[in-house]
């Protein structure tokens, strides 16, 4: 085996009962296993939060959901498939059970048609455009008919209401208040069509954890005698952004949290090499000394980024508790460490390349880019303790 991902059951309940926790029992949590589970394993991940009790899942497609479910065929477990839907996607939400978002009057019609030819009506959740630009139907005039279609069909229930923030880890963003205003006169445009929605959802991870908008999640759903809802990923993973912006503070989430993967492979040769000797593509690396180098069979193949090179990014990796560093480029399935001042380094023996003492965010930071993308990124065989 290359390589292979640990995933700690026990820490992956435990944040999920904190993002509870800081929510509050009156806020329903979603946790998002879309992307594979931000690359931890939706198969590995998805019965561990039933079982701590999660009531919904956050899915990316229609082909991730139907294997979620019929993986789980007895969970009661709702699925929402939240990032957009074809048309031709109606017929398998329906079979599958699935919880499609909708935002415009042609998904409606399509999951009417998909509805109806089964006999049982289905509920979506409808997304509103406040400012991410991406997926959903803005207020005013559009919006005005999808309502009216959604209002009409006796095969489609608009279940819940729901909008993105684009920058919810900014404390104080006025795009955040834009975005609340927009969403809120959208609410009240659904009422006004005769809508009911059990479920009003913008919150994700770093709303939570920066605080500022719960309240008003909260307080807005229950004066539509609805239920918040919040959709949690990087959390349930063990991770949160940091909180920018003008008005910074510590996270009200990120303390209770734990990362819940463990990324390893094992040493395959261990050399010694000469002063003056090269390593690695471009012989960009030469030894100034006399060094011991250890060889591990995984590169950027396998998500280990080539960012992580030393001269580049000066990666490191875990042997024995202490940092190895990267020594030379990072090649498509092979990387090279400096285990020079590490004792008893031998083949076979376990190294972490991504867990206690290499966080996600080391890799993000070596790579100039973000911590989920590096955990999306891994390419590893899964093993559950």
């Amino acid at each position: 085996m290359k390589s292979w991902i640990e995933i700690s059951s026990s820490r992956l309940a435990e944040n999920f009962r904190a993002v509870q926790a800081v929510t509050g029992n009156e806020v329903e949590v979603l946790p998002v296993i879309k992307a594979d589970a931000y690359g931890h394993g939706a198969m590995v991940c998805a019965p561990v939060l039933v079982e701590a009790g999660a009531k919904w899942l956050g899915v990316d497609d229609v082909a991730e959901g139907a294997a979620i479910r019929e993986a789980s065929p007895h969970s009661g477990t709702r699925l929402l498939v939240m990032c957009g839907m074809e048309l031709a996607d109606a017929p398998a939400m329906v079979a599958h059970g699935l919880t499609p978002v909708v935002w415009t009057q042609e998904h409606v019609a399509a999951m009417e048609r998909a509805a109806q030819a089964s006999g049982h009506p289905i509920k979506v959740h409808l997304e509103i455009e406040t400012g991410m630009g991406r997926q959903g139907v803005a207020p005013g005039e559009d919006l005005t008919r999808t309502l009216e279609r959604l209002a009409s069909s006796q095969w489609v229930r608009c279940e819940g209401i729901m909008t993105h923030l684009c920058c919810s880890e900014s404390a104080g963003a006025e795009i955040t208040e834009t975005q609340r205003e927009r969403f809120a006169a959208a609410l009240d445009q659904a009422i006004t069509a005769g809508l009911h929605p059990e479920f009003i959802h913008l919150g994700n991870t770093s709303a939570v954890d920066e605080g500022g908008t719960m309240a008003w999640i909260r307080d807005t759903a229950k004066s539509l005698g609805a239920r918040a809802m919040v959709r949690t990923g990087f959390a349930i993973y063990g991770h949160c952004l940091e909180i920018e912006g003008t008005h910074v503070h510590a996270g009200v989430l990120a303390p209770k949290l734990s990362p819940v993967l463990c990324w390893k492979t094992r040493v395959i040769g261990v050399r010694e090499v000469a002063a003056g000797a090269t390593v690695g593509y471009g012989a960009t690396f030469v030894a100034a000394q006399t060094m011991r180098l250890a060889l591990l069979p995984v590169g950027y193949a396998d998500g280990f980024r080539r960012a992580a090179s030393s001269g580049i990014g000066n990666g490191w990796v875990m042997i024995a508790g202490r940092r190895a560093p990267v020594v030379g480029r990072v090649s498509m399935n092979l990387t090279v460490v400096d285990i020079s001042g590490i004792e008893d380094v031998h083949e076979g023996m376990d190294v972490v390349l991504l867990g206690e003492g290499v966080t996600a965010e080391d890799h993000a930071r070596w790579s100039g880019t973000i911590a989920y993308d590096i955990l999306c990124g891994i390419r590893a065989n899964f093993e559950a303790r």
